[in-house]
């Protein structure tokens, strides 16, 4: 799977993508309230200079009522292979000030035509939450680089961590963190081949939940560790505050979908997504004969898993996001 397409809505607000500076004055686009979007500032895909998008980002502040943004979407700065986020991180903390408004934001909204996600170079996102105590929404895409320092946050409602490889440390970062309002972790752990090097006893504190007292939704997929994940969600403590769980994306087998249904009931999820799975159709039967009489929606889907098989008959399997 590729991300394709750029964030149409960030935190219930339309996106809307600040323009460039028009060559005449009647190419002038008209504004929308600095309240009534989630502003993107994007760099032009087809050039490779950070200092674009800072330019942007200036004339943005400077035209722009800051005080009444609500959401920022930040969109490629240039090469993001060769260039991280720390500088527009750093552009946003300056003017923090002035974003009083401000609750969420998203780092990274970069498509694959213009940078594949394992190459979108990340820095310590964690700032952010430092900067901005009332933020309630972070969201970022790519991990290469990507940091994470351990914080308390009490704002934070809904965090979101798309990558094609989670370094361990940005995973360890976050499960030492305390968000006592958060509702909402999605985090796509990735592989090894593109830095996802986290193990199993890394993500424990999100089994136990001890930090993160409020959470009714969450997603470990994207992962390599998909049947151990499904092994540790059997006896977490955790799962019997959830609402809904999304152990998808990952390289789930028979194994992972056994440990699930002998484990503790989910039987008072109102949904479970195991899309994109190595799972056979017997284990299948079983999830939804046990699952969908309780109500439980489930997410069965193939999702074009594949794998490929060696000479030796060894099987290769993938997760849905990796280069």
């Amino acid at each position: 799977m590729t991300i394709g397409d750029h964030l149409q809505e960030f935190h219930g607000l339309p996106s809307f993508e600040f323009p460039a500076e028009p060559r005449e004055p009647k190419d002038a686009v008209q504004l929308p309230a600095a309240d009534a979007v989630a502003w993107r500032i994007a760099a032009d895909p087809y050039g490779d200079d950070l200092e674009e998008w800072k330019a942007r980002f200036d004339r943005f502040a400077a035209t722009v009522d800051l005080s009444r943004v609500r959401a920022l979407i930040i969109g490629l700065w240039g090469e993001a292979y060769e260039n991280t986020s720390e500088a527009v991180i750093e552009a946003v903390v300056a003017v923090r000030d002035r974003l009083t408004a401000l609750r969420a934001v998203f780092v990274g909204d970069i498509v694959a035509e213009e940078a594949e996600i394992s190459w979108i170079y990340q820095s310590r996102v964690s700032d952010l939450l430092e900067a901005f105590p009332a933020l309630e929404e972070l969201g970022v895409r790519g991990g290469t680089s990507l940091s994470f320092s351990p914080v308390r946050h009490e704002s934070l409602r809904r965090l979101v961590v798309e990558t094609g490889g989670m370094p361990a440390e940005a995973v360890r970062g976050i499960a030492a963190s305390d968000f006592p309002a958060l509702v909402h972790l999605d985090l796509w752990l990735g592989t090894p081949d593109y830095g996802g090097d986290a193990e199993i006893g890394d993500l424990e504190p999100f089994f136990s939940g001890v930090r993160l007292p409020a959470l009714k939704h969450l997603s470990l997929c994207n992962s390599v560790l998909q049947d151990e994940i499904c092994a540790g969600i059997a006896a977490a403590p955790v799962v019997a505050r959830l609402e809904s769980l999304d152990l998808s994306m990952g390289v789930l087998t028979d194994e992972g979908a056994s440990a699930l249904l002998t484990g503790q009931p989910l039987t008072h999820l109102t949904s479970l997504d195991l899309t994109h799975h190595y799972i056979s159709e017997p284990l299948l039967t079983r999830l939804r004969e046990t699952l969908e009489p309780a109500g439980v929606e489930l997410a069965l889907d193939h999702g074009g898993a594949e794998f490929d098989e060696d000479a030796e008959g060894n099987q290769w399997r993938f997760v849905s996001v990796g280069e």
